[in-house]
């Protein structure tokens, strides 16, 4: 006689067969399989915050290291950005390409009142806000000193991209505007330059930057090309709509606004010939 199944057994049995059973699902809502359609990255609009609620933050960076659309100086894969002195020192080299002029000082002023007056005074003395707040803060150098002038345009270029020691970088400052900023730099070492901030904390306008213009979310430049019809369209689509004019490589025109049905028909005609 058979013996009858314990109720451990079962149990047992049942629960082997639901793992089996489930391992399926599992594996196919994994997210450890990824492809290039498929992979780990932020959606448009998501934010990288861990605050759902942030919605002040940027929907999403340029992958890291890569080279911006406009072109880079100084490509992060060839220097790192560490705030190393050898590392700044190798950009020692760099030749300023920005003119010492009206512009590029007036624009090098808005981010040295911004970003470094605080430590390194209006003057470039040292003798910033930082400083007038607690003493203890005096410790950045001043920029007016033998060693300070003696420095190269390239080697100031690379200490705002990098940093050095309790300095952090500013990357954030973009490559041209970096040079406006050496270049006034050398101003205030020349005793040549404007002093002072353009205008009060939270006053905006002129008194601020301009908007980024290599900034992640800003577009890459499209080019519009030719536009290839699918063979038996109608010559109507979100691409061709509210073009004035399209043409087909075999002469045949056809307006954009949907006005001309012969000539929308014609056309689709033609560009289904050029396909038999």
């Amino acid at each position: 006689m058979k013996p009858k199944p314990s109720v451990m057994s079962v149990f047992s049995r049942t629960a082997r067969v639901a793992i089996v059973v489930s391992l399926p699902f599992s594996f196919s809502a994994c997210a450890w399989f990824t492809d290039f359609k498929n992979q780990p990255r932020l959606e448009p609009w998501e934010s990288f915050s861990v605050n759902v609620n942030d919605t002040m933050a940027a929907p999403r960076f340029n992958p890291q290291m890569s080279v911006p659309v406009q072109g880079t100086l100084v490509a992060g894969v060839a220097v790192s950005y560490a705030p190393l002195p050898l590392t700044v020192d190798s950009m020692s080299g760099l030749v300023n390409p920005t003119a010492v002029d009206e512009r590029s000082l007036d624009n090098g002023r808005k981010y040295y009142s911004i970003n470094c007056a605080m430590c390194h005074g209006d003057l470039g003395d040292g003798n910033g806000s930082m400083k007038a707040l607690n003493p203890a803060y005096g410790y950045s150098p001043s920029l007016l000193t033998e060693s300070a002038r003696g420095r190269t345009d390239g080697y100031l270029w690379g200490m705002l991209r990098n940093g050095r020691g309790i300095m952090p970088n500013y990357a954030r400052i973009e490559e041209a505007d970096r040079w406006d900023v050496v270049n006034y730099v050398r101003a205030l070492q020349a005793g040549t330059a404007v002093i002072g901030p353009h205008g009060m904390p939270g006053q905006n306008g002129a008194t601020v930057p301009r908007a980024s213009a290599t900034a992640p979310q800003k577009a890459s430049p499209f080019v519009p090309g030719a536009v290839q019809l699918t063979p038996g369209s109608s010559g109507k689509n979100a691409a061709t709509s509210g073009r004035e004019k399209m043409s087909f490589p075999n002469g045949a025109t056809t307006s954009g606004g949907g006005t001309g049905h012969d000539e929308e028909s014609d056309a689709a005609d033609a560009a289904q010939e050029m396909f038999e």
